[in-house]
């Protein structure tokens, strides 16, 4: 059994895997991060655990889990030369996902570095995760969560691409007025997720699923890849695959 809200527990693990190699990347990367001045990112992405049909125990928020081994995919926007880095922490690490009262054990067996795929100017891409595009309205205290469908919300994912990219040191500025076209199939549906389950901090976030294709920079398609599309996407936020086209 494996909470349904699992998703803050693999970001929670691997920062702990990053703080036994490296405690001040991962300071760096939980308490600072990249920043513009005012917002600040994290540039690294996770995918949802990949385990095949679970049981659904929707009174108890469980999945029933058969499968003997699970995947799951980590992304950072980093140069190369860290690459074997990264790929040397998760070796032989071992990780419990789940609250006081579910959960299982793992152990990385395998690991593999999947090859980038062909960038082009329009990408068609599946968010396996949900997608978060938020404002705080005046006055108000929450911020409020758009669909796809809410006016304006491709300005607000280029603008938060766009934020993003600023941040990396070193990165050349963007052209003024780039191309940024999205194009979100009907059929989207909302997920409302839990983080911090069970803690005072605990807190729910709205974002969407959805197939979409974009045109783009090819920068900002890298940075999709390496670090999610939308806001939070170091806790899981905006995961995507590449799809062949946009049926």
């Amino acid at each position: 059994m494996i909470p349904m809200d699992y998703q803050y527990y693999l970001g929670a693990w691997i920062y702990k895997v990053i703080g036994k190699a490296d405690p001040a990347f991962a300071w760096f990367l939980h308490e600072q991060g990249y920043t513009d001045g005012n917002k600040r990112f994290k540039l690294f992405n996770y995918s949802p655990l990949y385990f095949g049909r679970p049981t659904l125990w929707k009174e108890r928020s469980l999945f029933e889990i058969s499968a003997e081994k699970l995947s799951m995919q980590v992304s950072f926007y980093m140069p190369e030369a860290a690459e074997h880095f990264i790929v040397g922490l998760f070796r032989n690490q071992e990780m419990f996902v789940g609250d006081r009262f579910n959960g299982i054990d793992l152990a990385v067996i395998q690991i593999e570095r999947l090859p980038n795929p062909a960038i082009n100017e329009t990408m068609y891409y599946r968010a396996l995760s949900p997608v978060v595009v938020s404002v705080l309205p005046d006055g108000e205290k929450y911020a409020k969560y758009l669909s796809p469908a809410d006016t304006g919300y491709a300005g607000y994912l280029r603008n938060n691409m766009e934020q993003k990219w600023n941040t990396i040191p070193g990165a050349h500025p963007l052209p003024d007025g780039f191309k940024f076209s999205l194009n979100v199939k009907p059929e989207f549906r909302s997920k409302l997720i839990t983080m911090k389950p069970g803690t005072p901090q605990q807190s729910k976030v709205r974002g969407f699923v959805f197939d979409f294709s974009l045109t783009a920079p090819a920068e900002i398609h890298e940075l999709i890849l390496g670090s999610g599309i939308g806001e939070k996407g170091s806790t899981g936020f905006g995961w995507v695959e590449v799809k062949n086209s946009n049926r």
